[in-house]
């Protein structure tokens, strides 16, 4: 089987392949770029995107989107990017001291689309803390804030392929859902 994987990120696509290998499903890249619509939550934009991607292509779509909730600050986590562009590390580490609240999570939204409007959709959550320092190369980035878990270390300072089978969590419950249809 194959499924067209709907991202530029080579981030995702690793940990896409690392779950469909696995299962024998083969991941196509789509040559059109489809625009990220603004929404609160990570599961309407990956749902957009898969929906109008799969009728465009006339072939299963898979999208993930994923979001940077920070608790203190109580903004919708699909704006992270656009406020991380704006508020620099040590900016946002001296608002959360301020504030007394370290915590957040990721949102993470997968959502598989076919052609004929049929839709499997799967959300988690990834919790996180900000660390009271900058860690890793980049003192800009609130890459050098964020631990995943109970991890010391923050997420510059390790590599992606370290992560993982953190976000491959949405592609393994699609590739499940997969299987279990084309087993009827």
């Amino acid at each position: 089987m194959k499924i067209c994987l709907v991202t530029k990120n080579f981030g995702k696509v690793m940990a896409a392949e690392c779950v469909f290998d696995k299962y024998g499903i083969e991941i196509v890249g789509s040559q059109k770029d489809y625009p990220e619509i603004q929404a609160e939550t990570s599961l309407e934009i990956a749902r957009f995107t898969a929906v109008q991607a799969a009728k465009d292509m006339n072939f299963p779509t898979i999208r993930e989107d994923h979001s940077l909730f920070i608790h203190a600050l109580n903004i919708p986590g699909p704006y992270t990017h656009y406020i991380e562009s704006r508020i620099l590390a040590n900016k946002l580490l001296e608002l959360l001291n301020f504030l007394g609240d370290n915590t957040g999570h990721f949102e993470v939204a997968t959502v598989l689309a076919y052609p004929n409007g049929e839709i499997f959709e799967y959300v988690f959550q990834v919790p996180i803390t900000f660390g009271k320092e900058i860690k890793g190369k980049d003192s800009k980035s609130w890459d050098g804030l964020i631990r995943l878990f109970n991890e010391k270390r923050a997420i510059a300072e390790y590599p992606e392929e370290e992560r993982l089978y953190i976000w491959s969590q949405g592609y393994e419950k699609v590739a499940e859902y997969i299987l279990s249809k084309h087993k009827k």
